[in-house]
């Protein structure tokens, strides 16, 4: 199928590798069951949705779904051209017939539980079980996962793996995904990382991620890969999904996205649309990952993803405070 070119489906590459991803990505945690159980016949449709509508970048994890994230996407990449497509995992979570260390937010998963595990060994076994889910030879990025409190194991350990299978051609770029910046930016400092996954910390919502990340990334040539652009969905809906960072909103982050919707509104512009595009304005980000669970939602994130967004508008945020003075913003389109 042709694609007119767009900017969801514009390409680019990460970092100094030679692994290209759409600006618009498809994040999968959704269809590993959270919210709620997923279909796979619906897993399958949405997949197959972001395929139509040119998108050829997919993130998935061992955690999402407890293995049904991979195995869903799997069925479906494994059908597809592999040279057409990037996929990225994550590594650092063993899937083991254990009690859960955390509560789960997926529902209808297999009697399997994620365990940490951040060793060398270990994150070569999380490789190789997700390969084996996923049904491919070789993934393209690994990030290392939510290593908040494994520091040192994730440097020594998961590090080292990752720069072997680079090394011996089994990924191409190596990664660390997080909700936080300042972790990320000592990843990157040691000059081993081609790319980050960033969840939530770069969004209309809070531009932290300025102060050191952006910048020793661009410095770096470090691609950032941006998630959780709407902040858990607050700022979808504050006054009916006030969410942030998984938990209840504090009143003031709910005035605060209230606020931004205003502006948006006066704008005619949908705030998801001016969620989805902000983080592209920084040069530093290569991609925006989105999670949908069904083919309308994809359909839908792509529309919103190619909508013209007057500059009128970035102004008017920047002129109430809603949005960081030193925060570049997307072009026209």
């Amino acid at each position: 199928m042709s694609h007119r070119p767009t900017r969801a489906t514009q390409r680019v590459r990460l970092g100094r590798t030679d692994v290209e991803v759409t600006r618009l990505g498809l994040g999968t945690a959704p269809l590993g069951g959270w919210p709620e159980v997923t279909d796979p016949a619906v897993a399958d449709a949405t997949i197959q949705a972001a395929w139509d509508a040119g998108i050829r970048f997919f993130d998935t994890a061992p955690l999402y779904g407890h293995g049904l994230s991979e195995t869903w996407l799997g069925q479906k990449l494994s059908k597809l051209p592999r040279e057409e497509f990037t996929v990225a995992t994550k590594v650092g979570r063993l899937l083991r017939e254990v009690e859960p260390e955390e509560p789960s937010l997926f529902h209808g998963t297999p009697p399997v539980n994620p365990v940490y595990d951040f060793s060398y060994d270990g994150t070569i076994r999380s490789y190789d079980e997700s390969l084996g889910r996923l049904g491919l030879d070789s993934v393209d990025v690994a990030h290392i996962h939510d290593p908040d409190d494994h520091y040192d194991d994730a440097l020594e350990g998961s590090r080292r793996a990752l720069l072997d299978l680079k090394t011996a051609g089994g990924i191409r770029a190596i990664s660390a995904g997080m909700n936080q910046a300042e972790m990320l930016t000592r990843f990157a400092r040691t000059g081993d990382f081609d790319c980050f996954l960033l969840a939530g910390r770069y969004t209309l919502l809070e531009q932290g991620a300025l102060d050191n990340l952006l910048p020793e990334c661009l410095d770096r040539g470090i691609s950032v890969i941006t998630g959780g652009v709407f902040n858990s969905g607050v700022l979808i809906d504050p006054d009916r999904q006030a969410y942030y960072n998984y938990a209840d909103a504090a009143p003031e982050i709910v005035e605060r996205a209230r606020r931004i919707g205003a502006v948006c509104a006066r704008h005619d512009v949908p705030v998801k649309a001016a969620a989805l595009q902000f983080p592209l304005g920084h040069p530093a980000v290569a991609s925006v990952l989105t999670g949908a669970r069904t083919p309308a939602e994809v359909e839908e994130n792509v529309a919103l993803f190619d909508l013209p967004i007057p500059a009128a508008l970035w102004l008017d945020l920047k002129a109430e405070h809603l949005l960081r003075d030193d925060a570049p913003v997307p072009e026209e389109i």
